[in-house]
């Protein structure tokens, strides 16, 4: 088993809540993770039917003999069993007593919101990070690897190809878990709007522009996009509001949380073909900011990033907010150091009266250097966020 980063997080908090969530994507690692970290508890998944039943029925008896302590998986499929957990938690004053996952985002934390505030403590797990591997027998050397494969843990430990891992992934998708957040229609229609995603990475959301190209309005590319993000697929990095510039571009941009997934909605078949690919660029920003992200996660911190983009053409591709200082970073998936990488960073410096030190430059290159203008970090080696908060 792969040593996950979030597990000692996980483990310190359960000693301080009577309840710990673990929400991400579908095979993200999730169960495996909770069950190696509480091998003791009794483990129920609500996907499993007669479970399923007994706890809509029953949800006392369900919840009965977990003397140990208890998993279970999929919680928000029986939503009503979350009052039942927080009057069990309130009596017993025990911490750590309730581990609950789930990988449907928005409906699991609803039920947490109104059941097990102040209760509950929350953890976004997604699938392995480039530092989770690195010292493994599936680390690598080159980062179209990893833009290629992604990171989701059925593809090393079952030694899947991604071509075959990743259409069977979306079926599952697509056909159980999209569905049962919303009524689909057409299937599709919906897997045509995940392949104009994958297309539009690291590029501003265009809601009008994605309905024509589909034949529906606005309105259903609105609710499509909140299923995605809801089952952990996709994401919407804010753009930043501080009035530098009253020009600024207002609309969040896209980026999906597996490169993987990408590659395979864009039709790649091998790491080779990204060398000339038009995605390239888009998915090695995406790839930076998910690993960037992931550091937060794994510290359960929601992580604070933004971009920025003025009319006039000035742009920093992220945005990371520690504590109130921003730290401006430019990605690029050339190997060879340029420059022009800086000029970014340099304009919004300037503008928001921040020092360069603070700034970084992320590419595809090997050296590390600290220079007037920012510093300059390679894909595999990033600023550890995850440490400075």
């Amino acid at each position: 088993m792969v040593q996950r980063a979030i597990s000692e997080k996980i483990l310190q908090l359960a000693g301080k809540f009577p309840v710990v969530s673990v929400t991400g994507p579908r095979q993200s690692g999730k169960t495996t993770l909770v069950r190696a970290l509480f091998p003791d508890y009794r483990y129920v998944s609500l996907e499993h039917p007669p479970s399923r039943a007994l706890a809509e029925e029953d949800p006392e008896s369900f919840l009965r003999g977990h003397e140990n302590g208890i998993i279970i998986d999929e919680a928000q499929y029986v939503p009503q069993l979350f009052s039942y957990i927080q009057v069990l938690a309130d009596e017993h004053r025990l911490n750590g007593e309730f581990v609950l996952t789930g990988s449907q985002h928005f409906l699991f934390m609803e039920k947490i919101t109104q059941s097990l505030a102040g209760r509950v403590s929350v953890f976004n797990l997604l699938p392995f990070s480039f530092e989770e591997l690195r010292t493994t027998p599936w680390g690598a050397y080159d980062y179209e690897h990893y833009l290629f494969n992604g990171f989701f843990p059925r593809l090393y430990d079952q030694g899947i190809a991604a071509p075959d891992f990743y259409p069977n992934y979306l079926q599952t998708y697509t056909e159980r878990d999209a569905r049962q957040v919303v009524n689909l229609s057409d299937l599709s229609a919906f897997q045509r709007f995940l392949q104009l995603c994958a297309g539009r990475v690291g590029q501003v959301v265009n809601f009008s522009q994605i309905g024509t190209e589909l034949g529906v309005d606005h309105k259903t590319v609105a609710r499509w996009l909140s299923i995605l993000q809801t089952g952990f697929q996709v994401f919407l990095l804010p753009p930043y509001f501080e009035n530098y510039n009253k020009r600024i571009r207002k609309t969040a941009k896209l980026y999906f949380y597996d490169t993987g997934l990408v590659c395979s909605l864009l039709g790649i078949q091998n790491a080779g073909q990204l060398d000339h690919h038009f995605a390239k660029g888009a998915l090695f920003e995406n790839f930076i900011i998910t690993e960037l992200m992931k550091q937060f996660f794994n510290k359960g911190i929601r992580p604070q990033f933004y971009f920025w983009r003025d009319s006039g053409g000035h742009e920093v591709d992220l945005l990371v907010d520690i504590g109130g200082k921003l730290h401006p970073i430019e990605i690029k998936s050339g190997r060879t150091l340029n420059n022009s990488f800086f000029d970014g960073l340099d304009y919004f410096n300037q503008l928001a009266g921040l020092d360069a030190q603070h700034s970084f430059v992320i590419y595809g290159g090997t050296d590390t250097q600290s220079r007037s203008r920012g510093n300059v970090r390679p894909w595999n080696q990033l600023p550890n966020w995850g440490t400075a908060v």
